[in-house]
């Protein structure tokens, strides 16, 4: 959802229940319904402060799950970079080979993953050059005490890439279950209901509009950020592979440094070649 259709849905909202307002108004009695006044405007407290509390916690809920996924896409990539350069301490052999699949690895992520994230048909798909790096690691015999060493820090960062990987994909899923969705839009409705009993006739129309556009155009907002912060991958406006999309410069740049001019074993989307 862009911006635009997020601004469009808030103004749609607060036109239609402020029109209902004044339709409403035409027939309601001077002092709106309630004689008593006071104790109406106690109750819907008690109503906005019970829905106010509730948002605030889903608001935080949804937050979280958002950072999550932005700060796992983010470790990920940086333990690629990593990966990369704990590559150069390893045997000669196998130098090539776990550079290449790491560039592989990367592309993946951006031009295929990414994607079915964005679309929500991620599901338990993997990535397969994660398959083919282990596969060539298993290979590697290392010698000396720097390539033993090399060898259990990629081991270790293996598993750090592994558990960054999986908090961007589950924080992409969203935390926030259907039925707080429902209570969400029943406490919403039954909130705008109560307002249309503060109709009053003897009151100028734009200070009853402002009344009633005021509620629900701030309803309208916090329910359509919670929708936002649950979904943070999304085609329009969501997070975007742009911090794997630096480390793919970065292993560029590294593989012109070190003079690795092998052939990464996939095309520039991630497809095995």
């Amino acid at each position: 959802m862009t911006v635009a259709w997020a601004i469009l849905i808030v103004v749609v909202a607060t036109g239609l229940a402020v029109t209902a307002m004044l339709l409403v108004r035409r027939r309601a009695p001077e002092g709106s319904v309630f004689e008593d006044g006071d104790r109406a405007s106690g109750v819907f407290g008690v109503l906005a402060t019970g829905f106010s509390v509730l948002l605030g916690l889903i608001v935080f809920l949804a937050f979280s799950s958002y950072d999550e996924s932005r700060s796992g896409a983010e470790t990920e990539a940086l333990t690629v970079a990593q990966q990369y350069q704990t590559v150069q301490f390893l045997p000669a052999t196998a130098r090539a080979a776990l550079g290449g699949e790491l560039v592989c690895y990367s592309r993946a992520v951006v031009h295929q993953e990414w994607p079915r994230l964005a679309r929500g048909t991620e599901g338990e798909a993997f990535n397969p050059w994660a398959v083919a790096l282990f596969r060539t690691i298993k290979t590697v015999d290392p010698k000396t005490p720097a390539e033993q060493t090399a060898y259990d820090k990629w081991m270790d960062r293996t598993s750090d890439r592994e558990q960054a990987r999986s908090d961007r994909v589950h924080g992409a899923v969203g935390v926030i279950p259907r039925s707080l969705w429902v209570a969400l839009f029943f406490i919403a409705v039954t909130i705008f209901c109560y307002m249309l009993f503060f109709a009053d006739s003897h009151e100028r129309w734009y200070a009853q509009a402002m009344l009633m556009g005021s509620v629900v155009s701030v309803i309208a907002t916090l329910l359509l950020l919670i929708s936002f912060l649950d979904n943070p991958i999304r085609e329009h406006g969501g997070l975007k592979p742009v911090a794997m999309q630096r480390t793919l410069k970065i292993l560029d740049q590294e593989r012109a440094l070190v003079g690795d001019r092998a052939r990464p074993p996939c095309d520039a989307a991630g497809a095995p070649s």
